[in-house]
């Protein structure tokens, strides 16, 4: 028999996470502070408790996915005497410091907590390719892989449990960089003149085989990162300067105003200025860390 499990939270997301436990045969019990929204889940086959301390003694396993880590403090914290003994998986949004103290609430209570994050909209739980991923002792990951694999791929990064959320806001930096990057290149090419009109979706197909080659300059660029080396080798800074000039020139004829150029050619441009124009792009980092040069 599959693993019994408790959702605390039925938000959108909490109740995607539920149906996603239920879809893969787990015994599921649900609960919520507003009582009325596990009937769906019910009608499938959930058992919605009246009280979060009874629907925590229904499963070794309580996943929690409330609006904020405040909530979730707020929702446990009378609930030691319950958790003893169980697996807290806690997929609420929240910041590192949070984190660990959540984490030392559940460990108070002689409990195992893995801190998580969920990397897709409520419509992705249950995909097998959606990332989660997860922080806290291994041996509690390893127990309860099989379990979670219900949400979608499960990745351990570490037994810190602050570290999801670090790699939350670090991907969603990413994510938003990547967008605005890729609305800035259809509004550029998009625009009237030489070259310009082509269609958001037309672009996207050549920008979508492009990724591939941005995959293996990341790939590339790592090692360069974590030695603090950074050979220039076929593409140094001072050409990638050059061509940022080119894309500020194009993106002001074209009256494109995302900010964006001038950003990359602000910080190329600080760097080369230091004498790294021979260096990789991978040299930014030292400019965009705390306390680099002005």
């Amino acid at each position: 028999m599959r693993a019994k499990v408790t959702v605390l939270g039925l938000g959108p997301m909490g109740v995607a996470l539920a149906g996603a436990f239920l879809a893969a045969g787990h015994p599921t019990t649900v609960w919520n502070r507003s009582p009325g929204r596990g009937e769906a889940l019910v009608e499938d086959g959930a058992r919605e408790e009246p009280t979060a301390a009874a629907a925590v003694m229904a499963s070794p396993v309580v996943v929690v996915c409330l609006a904020s880590y405040d909530a979730v403090e707020e929702v446990l914290t009378p609930l030691v005497p319950q958790l003893r003994g169980r697996t807290v998986v806690n997929l609420s949004s929240g910041s590192p410091v949070q984190a660990r103290e959540v984490a030392a609430l559940v460990e108070r209570a002689a409990a195992d907590y893995l801190d998580g994050v969920i990397l897709t909209t409520p419509a992705g739980v249950g995909i097998p390719t959606s990332m989660l991923l997860y922080g806290g002792p291994a041996d509690s990951f390893a127990a309860h892989r099989d379990t979670v694999s219900a949400l979608g791929d499960p990745l351990h990064v570490g037994t810190d449990p602050a570290l999801p959320s670090v790699y939350d806001t670090a991907l969603l930096s990413q994510l938003w960089g990547t967008l605005t990057g890729w609305l800035h290149a259809v509004a550029l090419i998009g625009a009237d003149g030489p070259g310009g009109g082509v269609s958001a979706q037309a672009y996207t197909e050549i920008a979508d085989r492009w990724m591939g080659s941005v995959r293996a300059f990341m790939n590339a660029y790592a090692p360069h990162i974590d030695a603090g080396r950074y050979p220039g080798e076929e593409f140094d800074l001072d050409l990638h300067l050059r061509t940022m000039e080119v894309l500020s020139h194009a993106s002001e004829l074209r009256g494109v105003r995302s900010g964006l150029p001038e950003v990359f050619e602000g910080l190329a441009r600080r760097a080369v200025e230091a004498g790294h124009g021979g260096d990789s792009y991978a040299r930014l980092v030292e400019f965009i860390r705390a306390g680099s040069p002005v």
